[in-house]
């Protein structure tokens, strides 16, 4: 599985929404995805790349776009 199918099948398992809704998706841009969904999408991307993430980068996590960005930029997974 490459890392871009570990990343949209996290927002798919985590916030219960299909592919075809990530391009373009905002934190708070569907119901699932509020300030629970977000805690558990983070975890369920946590777990996907062995990573533990900053509060900083939970935070600034606002969209499907910026989230590729900051685990590219701060943890090294290649997209």
């Amino acid at each position: 599985m490459t890392n871009l199918e570990k990343y949209d099948q996290a927002f798919v398992e985590a916030l219960e929404i299909t592919v075809d809704q990530l391009p373009g998706l905002e934190y708070q841009g569907t119901d699932q995805w509020d300030s629970v969904g977000h805690m558990g999408l983070v975890a369920t991307l946590e777990d996907a790349f062995d990573i533990m993430m900053d509060t900083d980068d939970i935070i600034d996590f606002s969209s499907y776009e910026k989230g590729k960005e900051i685990l590219e930029k701060n943890y090294g997974i290649a997209f």
